[in-house]
């Protein structure tokens, strides 16, 4: 069977959903989205409180895991991956960080000519509906919702108080002018449901009739004739198909799948191609390389009060939950739990903050397991700007095998350096006035983990990914050969190809990653449709005045 549409696109995820709508705008496009998942209609999708469930489910998650990390002592990390509509925003932890603005100047610098911060902040305005509103950085007319936690557990004010207390600034806005300091943190969340993309881009634009979107398939390769790609061969419903491209085909596999398809149909590093027996389209060194992630610990604390949500784990709490999340779409049931953050500087000479606190009224695991059997909380922290790259590669040229995901996580020493202020700022914030009243011991790393080598060897054992892999086929200028994208996200060597999702950052942002990578789905949709970019803001934004001396 052949099919043929305009546009196809190749992953209904948090940049491919964005594309389906925007593209669909216009009703003489013809647009069809293919997608490996399926539906997202389960509550512990839906439900913000249920997010480690969908998360832990190979119904909804791909189950990626990386190669024996040879310097965290061998262990295989869980990189979770979304395999339903609406990818990774349908399973991650709906925190909405747009990065620091000066990670985009840096991308500039890196050689995404058009992508400085000037240029994206309209983008993340253009998609965004903020619940208090809108002004110069934030946006109030956009699919994507985004709000605030309600902040009832005393436990969170205290965070942003002992942030403050221990010399760091209280921020307004995380999003907006200043993200350096301790303040509330935004969510993905409307009206008490998770608002994924598939929720806020491609239901809505379903309804179009220029529009298709196909579940449940596989998609082998992309196919070319005379160098340009002109449609995909992909199997459903046991059948192969071909689907053919009028105009573009667009990847949005996300970091893993998109440098995985690339490779599979001949566009990536010629030696690598040629071992495994696959026809080379285009040599392509950089396809699958410069893969990086944020990596992080849980720095968890008892509580001398019973205050926590450790109240609220037993199986009967957590039905009472889900109750009145089901009758009202209210209550514990309608946050993510993650209600302020900080972003701080590990060190003098560190122009913006490299270290990002997520905190939680718990002490537990990213899975949703209880981590302790009492009252406790936590900060989520970690570094941001590793400089520990890795690789995505082909196991074998069957489509259905999982590629090989190495990230070399800690390989270069200035992350362990990283690593032990993480661990040792996080001690001192914790000490400050504002928790004396629920203050009990560390649970972990513990009171002893002081040293240079304790700290090390804990964090080799402990240490988790955030879960935010990235930069695999990054943008860059022709002259470069390891760039795999132009600015515009069209692929080198080839034509009718092009790659819009999180691999095409040059450089990994500072905090979560879904807020940025719906702005690349914005902003590359313009492109796309030769639509000339949205006018460049002039808003600025804050870098501490004494950041070459002065830590805080």
């Amino acid at each position: 069977m052949t099919r043929e549409v305009d546009f196809l696109i190749v992953g209904a995820g948090s940049a491919g959903s964005v594309l389906a709508a925007r593209l669909s705008e216009d009703s003489r496009h013809s647009v069809l989205v293919l997608e490996r998942g399926g539906s997202d209609r389960s509550i512990f999708i839906q439900m913000p409180t249920a997010l480690s469930i969908p998360m832990n489910s190979e119904k909804y998650n791909w189950f990626y895991e990386t190669e024996p990390e040879p310097h965290l002592g061998g262990r295989r990390l869980h990189c979770p991956r979304g395999r339903v509509i609406g990818g990774s925003s349908s399973i991650n932890g709906m925190v909405y960080i747009r990065g620091n603005p000066a990670d985009f100047d840096r991308w500039e610098e890196e050689g995404a000519d058009g992508w400085s911060y000037a240029d994206v902040l309209p983008y993340f305005r253009r998609a965004e509906t903020r619940a208090e509103g809108g002004d110069a950085y934030r946006g109030d007319s956009g699919p994507l919702h985004t709000s605030y936690g309600p902040c009832r557990n005393p436990l969170y004010s205290a965070f942003v108080e002992a942030g403050v207390a221990a010399g760091y600034a209280e921020t307004p806005d995380v999003n907006g002018y200043r993200q350096e300091g301790f303040g509330r943190m935004d969510m993905t969340v409307h009206k008490g449901r998770r608002w994924s993309t598939a929720n806020a881009y491609l239901k809505p634009a379903l309804k179009r009739e220029n529009l298709d979107l196909l579940t449940n398939v596989l998609v082998r390769r992309i196919l070319f004739e005379g160098g340009r790609a002109v449609g995909a061969e992909i199997e459903r419903r046991g059948r192969t198909e071909i689907v053919r491209a009028r105009r573009e085909v667009i990847l949005s596999a996300g970091p893993i799948g998109t440098p995985q398809i690339l490779k599979l149909s001949g566009v990536g590093p010629a030696e690598e191609l040629r071992g495994l027996g696959i026809p080379v389209v285009a040599d392509r060194p950089g396809v699958g390389e410069n893969l990086q992630d944020h990596l992080e610990f849980y720095f968890q604390v008892a509580c001398t009060q019973p205050i926590t949500l450790y109240s609220h784990m037993s199986p009967v709490a957590k039905g009472m939950i889900g109750a009145r999340w089901i009758v009202f779409e209210d209550g514990l049931g309608a946050t993510n739990h993650f209600e302020t953050c900080g972003f701080i500087r590990s060190r003098a000479g560190v122009r913006y903050p490299d270290i990002q606190y997520h905190f939680l009224p718990a002490a537990v695991r990213y899975d949703g397991a209880a981590h302790v059997d009492r009252h406790g909380f936590q900060a989520h922290v970690g570094p941001m700007r590793s400089k520990s790259h890795g690789f995505v590669r082909l196991a074998s040229p069957d489509p259905r095998d999982k590629p090989s995901i190495r990230f070399n996580y800690m390989s270069h020493p200035d992350d362990w350096e990283e690593m032990r202020a993480c661990v040792r700022l996080t001690r001192e914030i914790f000490a400050q006035a504002p928790f004396d009243p629920y203050r009990g011991e560390e649970i972990q790393p513990g009171a002893d983990v002081t040293s240079d080598e304790a700290i090390d060897a804990w964090i080799a054992e402990n240490v988790e990914s955030a879960y935010h892999p990235s930069c695999s086929a990054r943008m860059g200028r022709k002259d470069d050969r390891l760039a795999v994208v132009d600015p515009e996200g069209r692929v080198y060597g080839v034509e009718g190809l092009r790659v819009v999702d999180s691999s095409v950052m040059p450089s990994i942002t500072t905090g979560n990653l879904n807020a940025p990578t719906i702005m690349i789905g914005e902003k590359m949709a313009d492109h796309i449709l030769g639509r000339p970019p949205l006018p460049r803001s002039n808003a600025p934004y804050f870098v501490h005045p004494a950041w070459q001396t002065a830590q805080r």
